[in-house]
């Protein structure tokens, strides 16, 4: 089974660019093929062998990572399964391609695993880094509903079936978008607590438009891939959870700016889930009014 990797930088953390990549080519078996894409930037200096795509602009995270999807193909690369991996991350183990290729090899209906992240420092895992709602216990490993968008590994066929990642979304639940579409397809999404990429302690809202791209990319996802019924639940449950967290007063107008952006804008394809697909969501333990 042969892996690939994508891997989107803005140019400005070389150093770390470069430790990820070296943890990448330090990994067991067979050697992993890996596409870095400047994402409006220059790529830094990177190793032999190590393809490169310079964007003239910023197409953000997911059209990044679909360039480098792109690139794979336009060079008759055959790979199974791509990893796509933040660039100031860092495999922790040499194991983790090995482990990725037992568990697909394993599990034909496996087509998505989400890694977990830890605090390279203290070893920490953040509760918004484990993918479920019962996230208390990030050492265990299950079945989930979506994943974490710089630490997976993806099946190639799912991307074939199913699309890529929606270009528009530029930032914030575009994992999501194509977990929803990947579930819907008959595939499954495994959390791994045995992958470790280690990766600094952020918080989201250091993005300048967090704010604004959580709550509209909260209403195209809705309005994407939901049955009708469902959309308004899902998208009332998110405003009043917003509200009980009482943002600041900026970040709540920047939110609803989006919230209004996300009804007001035209959002994609829309392509509703089957209700089958509703019950294996809430069956996973986080139905799609979450």
């Amino acid at each position: 089974m042969k892996i690939g990797a994508v891997i989107i930088t803005m140019g400005n953390r070389p150093d770390e660019l470069r430790a990820l990549l070296d943890s990448v080519a330090g990994q067991n078996g067979d050697r992993i093929e890996v596409v870095v894409v400047g994402n409006g930037a220059p790529v830094p200096d990177v190793p032999a062998g190590v393809r490169t795509v310079e964007l003239p602009e910023n197409l953000g995270i997911p059209g990044g990572r679909n360039v480098g999807i792109e690139a794979f193909g336009a060079s008759g690369t055959d790979v199974d399964v791509l990893l796509f991996l933040d660039d100031d991350g860092l495999l922790a183990k040499d194991d983790t391609a090995e482990l990725c290729r037992q568990a697909f090899a394993a599990d034909p209906e496996l087509g998505i695993i989400t890694f977990r992240i830890a605090d390279p420092e203290t070893g920490v895992t953040q509760r918004r880094h484990v993918p479920r709602l019962r996230a208390a216990d990030p050492m265990r490993s299950s079945r989930v509903t979506t994943f974490l968008g710089g630490a997976n590994a993806v099946r190639t066929r799912v991307i074939a079936e199913v699309g890529p990642l929606p270009d528009d979304f530029f930032y914030a639940h575009e994992e999501t978008d194509l977990a929803w579409r990947a579930l819907d397809a008959g595939w499954m999404i495994d959390y791994r607590a045995d992958m470790v990429l280690n990766h600094p302690t952020t918080a989201p809202s250091r993005h300048a438009v967090y704010h604004r791209m959580v709550a509209r990319n909260r209403v195209w996802l809705a309005r994407r891939n939901l049955p009708a019924p469902l959309v308004p639940v899902y998208v009332g449950v998110w405003l009043l959870l917003t509200l009980v967290r009482k943002p600041s007063l900026p970040a709540l107008r920047a939110w609803f700016g989006g919230f209004r952006e996300g009804w007001t804008k035209p959002c994609g394809p829309r392509r509703p889930m089957r209700w089958r697909t509703v019950w294996r969501l809430t069956r996973l333990g986080r139905p799609p009014v979450i």
